[in-house]
């Protein structure tokens, strides 16, 4: 999706290659295609136009240095539209805590299993963290064992229950285990669930009140939409 976008807007950017300068006809031309690019990638409509509106005003406001060709400056500002609009600050994961609770929700197949694997991997091998993998799934087949291979690709311990089928006991007592066995971050891998399931979304409720997570983490298919 990001590959595909991201050629559509260099052929946006190559109206501008050659031109001397900044002026109202080849920025309309550029904005144009931006805002066509970002229409085919599901972006909304109006979205798209104030972003390309932001963009034509950026572009036409800036003086253009000579180090700098009119191509160049259209993509430096468009990138810095890009950050703005997609927040503009990063913000770390809050996994601070004794110990630290993220819980992870979402969809069914949104990928959680694998992003809290990826998450304990970061927080062990950038962080120096020594995080506990916690098996809350108890309604996927394979769930809990799909889990224990995400963990012993990465070296990391994972706490289960199989026998027992609430995920709210299974995860204050994976809270217990990890500051019995020294873990200082919890990643509990939950169940998908849609937000009209009543009886799942009451669970995961509980959940989180019996847990008391640092951090809730909602984990999304980067192609929804596509």
């Amino acid at each position: 999706m990001f590959d595909n976008l991201s050629d559509k807007l260099e052929r946006a950017f190559k109206v501008l290659k050659g031109q001397g300068q900044v002026t109202e006809i080849n920025v309309a031309e550029t904005v144009k295609e931006i805002r066509r690019a970002l229409i085919d990638a599901d972006v909304s409509y109006k979205t798209a136009k104030d972003f390309t509106a932001k963009v034509k005003e950026e572009a036409l406001g800036r003086d253009v240095i000579n180090a700098v060709s009119p191509g160049q400056l259209f993509t430096k500002i468009t990138q810095e539209e890009l950050t703005r609009l997609m927040g503009g600050e990063s913000v770390d994961i809050n996994y601070q805590g004794n110990p630290g609770v993220i819980l992870m929700s979402g969809l069914q197949g949104s990928g959680k299993t694998t992003f809290s694997g990826k998450l304990a991997n970061l927080l062990k091998s950038k962080k120096g963290k020594n995080p506990l993998l916690v098996a809350c799934d108890i309604y996927r087949p394979a769930a809990i064992d799909q889990l224990h291979v995400v963990g012993e690709q990465i070296g990391v311990k994972v706490y289960d229950e199989r026998e027992n089928k609430n995920a709210v006991e299974i995860a204050r007592n994976a809270v217990q285990y990890a500051k019995s066995n020294g873990h200082n971050v919890v990643i509990i891998d939950t169940a998908g669930r849609l937000a009209i399931d009543e009886q799942m979304m009451a669970e995961i409720e509980a959940v989180k009140q019996a847990v008391n997570p640092t951090e809730t983490l909602f984990v999304v298919d980067s192609m929804t939409g596509q």
